[in-house]
């Protein structure tokens, strides 16, 4: 364990603890840090950067015992680290399961971001978080088996423990998404964009601003007066789904291009993933885009109040962050 930066300034400030420098973990450390609390961020290697009076630790937080010396003094704990795709098998359990240990060693309570692959697809669509459990991917049953270990730890009272749930990402800084590096470099360069399944069928995407708030929502929740917050999963409020051809559309107007499309078959992405690993991991997952793919953020819009950003505030800051991360290397490349 490598203590990189640690500031004592927020000593007697309530630490909350984020695990994951990823594409979320960033944006929850922003909005605790402008409510004045203390944050401290982990993850396993070195860090680059991070939101700046962030206190950050590199840990191997899948090992229980290097999770609760990390995660020491915690009273909220996020859980925001994913792993690579290929990786999911050997890591993605053990990481729920060593960050709920660490949070529990230390009276924490958890929160942790998770996603929709573990639910039984319906014929509408419609995934809520009361969706009957029955994956049908291995990465979906991983999921289902880390979130079991989150919440059985809530049940035996061991830590308070809740899971926020989010479709796929757009807007700053999420770049591991279908809206991603690859989609903006292409666009900005007059490139086709790569798409998987039926781009006409509906699908939510989440922007990740709101998820990160529905994170800090529920993380400064109190258990003893919030009592129903904890021992559930919530979904993020989202925009309504619609069709992929319009978010691409949409973004493609907004950025001045004219859209163009190129279909990955399941074939061309195993055959890529003989020299990219992740992309031969996507083919069992493009059951998403063959059906409508709908979040139900119901249960969360109605206990807290909350409604996604609009669309005419979420896609100009998109396409701002877009331009000044992608756009002059794309012209560059072109």
């Amino acid at each position: 364990m490598n203590n990189a930066n640690s500031s004592n300034a927020n000593g007697n400030k309530p630490l909350h603890v984020i695990a994951g420098a990823g594409q979320i973990g960033p944006l929850v450390a922003e909005r605790l840090i402008a409510r004045g609390l203390r944050v401290r961020m982990i993850k396993r290697g070195a860090f680059g950067d991070a939101p700046v009076g962030v206190e950050t630790l590199s840990a191997n937080v899948s090992d229980p015992r290097e999770a609760a010396e990390a995660l020491r003094g915690a009273s909220v704990v996020y859980h925001c680290a994913n792993p690579r795709y290929n990786k999911w098998p050997e890591e993605l359990v053990p990481l729920a399961k060593g960050i709920t240990a660490g949070a529990a060693a230390n009276g924490a309570r958890l929160v942790a971001l998770d996603n929709l692959y573990m639910y039984e697809l319906a014929g509408d669509g419609r995934l809520a978080p009361d969706t009957k459990v029955a994956p049908v991917s291995k990465k979906g049953a991983l999921r289902a088996e880390a979130a079991a270990a989150m919440l059985d730890a809530d049940a035996r009272g061991e830590a308070p423990v809740a899971i926020v749930r989010a479709a796929d990402f757009f807007g700053p800084s999420c770049t591991r998404s279908i809206f991603g590096d690859r989609f903006w470099q292409k666009l900005f360069a007059g490139k086709a964009v790569e798409t998987m399944g039926d781009v006409d069928q509906p699908h939510t995407y989440s922007y990740g601003p709101d998820v990160a708030d529905a994170l800090v929502t529920i993380g400064l929740a109190d258990p003893t007066t919030d009592r129903d917050v904890y021992g559930r999963v919530w979904h993020a409020p989202a925009l309504p789904a619609e069709s992929t051809r319009t978010w691409i559309n949409r973004f493609a107007q907004a950025a001045g291009v004219e859209p163009r499309f190129m279909r990955l078959s399941p074939l061309l992405l195993r055959l890529a993933g003989i020299f990219i690993r992740e992309a031969g991991e996507l083919p069992e997952m493009m059951y998403q885009w063959r059906a409508p793919f709908v979040l139900d953020d119901t249960a969360y819009r109605a206990r807290f109040g909350a409604k996604p950003t609009p669309l005419e505030v979420a896609v100009p800051a998109t396409l701002a962050w877009a331009r000044a991360h992608y756009a002059s290397a794309s012209r560059e490349a072109a």
